[in-house]
C-alpha cells in the first residue's frame, strides 16, 4: 500500500512530473486551492493537499481522490474517501493513497516510453564520474579532494556551456513548425513549463 506523501510524488529523471493526490467534489468538479491567510497583510498560502477537502471552515468536502501530475495529467479512475476514517487517524500520511499512486506511476511509465532515453553508455559514464565524485568526500586530504571536484566541475561546465546551447537551439528548430512547445516537452519527458525554462537555460548559457 502507498500512503500520503506531503512532498507529493517524483521519479528520478522526470522530476517536473510530480504527482500528487487530486480530488473531486460531488459534481465532479476540480476545486480550486485552498487559500490560508497568515495573518500578514497580503501574504496568502495557497494549498491543494487532498485532506484540506473536508469540509471544515467552510472549505469544499471532496467524495472522491485520483492520481494527478504537475503536467496537467488526471487519473480517470477515482476512489471515494472515507472521512470517517480519515478524521479517526486524523493523520493524513496513514491514509491508502495506492490507487492514485499507481494510476500516477503507469502516467510516469507513459512518459518515460515517449521521451528520448540516454545511451547505455552515456548513462553508465554520468554515473561513474557522479560515483567518483562522490568517493572524493571520503578521502583523507579534504583540501585536495575539495579541489580536485571544483577542477572537476569545472571541465564538466565547459562540456555544457559547449555542447547545451547548440543542442537547445537545434531542438527548437527541429520542433519549430505547429505546436512546438508540447513536442519539445514529450521528447524531453518534461512538462512544457519546464521544457520552456530548459531551453531558455541552455540558449543562453555562456562559459566564462
Amino acid at each position: 500500500m502507498v500512503y500520503g506523501v506531503r512532498d507529493g510524488w517524483r521519479r528520478s529523471g522526470f522530476e517536473s512530473h510530480e504527482g500528487m493526490v487530486g480530488v473531486l467534489l460531488a459534481d465532479g468538479s476540480e476545486p480550486k486551492p485552498v487559500i490560508f491567510d497568515l495573518g500578514s497583510g497580503a501574504t496568502f498560502h495557497e494549498s491543494s493537499d487532498w485532506w484540506l477537502y473536508d469540509g471544515t471552515f467552510r472549505r469544499p468536502t471532496a467524495v472522491s481522490m485520483r492520481g494527478r501530475c504537475a503536467c496537467g495529467w488526471r487519473g480517470t479512475k477515482t476512489y471515494v474517501i472515507d472521512w470517517e476514517k480519515a478524521r479517526e487517524d486524523d493523520d493524513p500520511d496513514v491514509y491508502d493513497t495506492s490507487g492514485p499512486y499507481e494510476e500516477w506511476e503507469a502516467h510516469l511509465d507513459d512518459v518515460a516510453g515517449h521521451a528520448v532515453a540516454l545511451p547505455e553508455d552515456l548513462a553508465e559514464l554520468l554515473g561513474k564520474v557522479r560515483e567518483r565524485l562522490d568517493r572524493l568526500w571520503w578521502e583523507e586530504d579534504k583540501a585536495r579532494a575539495y579541489a580536485t571536484m571544483l577542477k572537476a566541475c569545472d571541465g564538466l561546465e565547459a562540456i555544457v556551456a559547449e555542447t547545451g546551447p547548440e543542442a537547445a537551439r537545434a531542438l527548437a528548430d527541429k520542433h519549430d513548425e505547429g505546436g512546438a512547445m508540447p513536442a519539445v516537452a514529450e521528447v524531453l519527458g518534461m512538462t512544457e513549463k519546464a521544457a520552456r525554462a530548459c531551453l531558455l537555460h541552455y540558449e543562453h548559457l555562456t562559459w566564462r
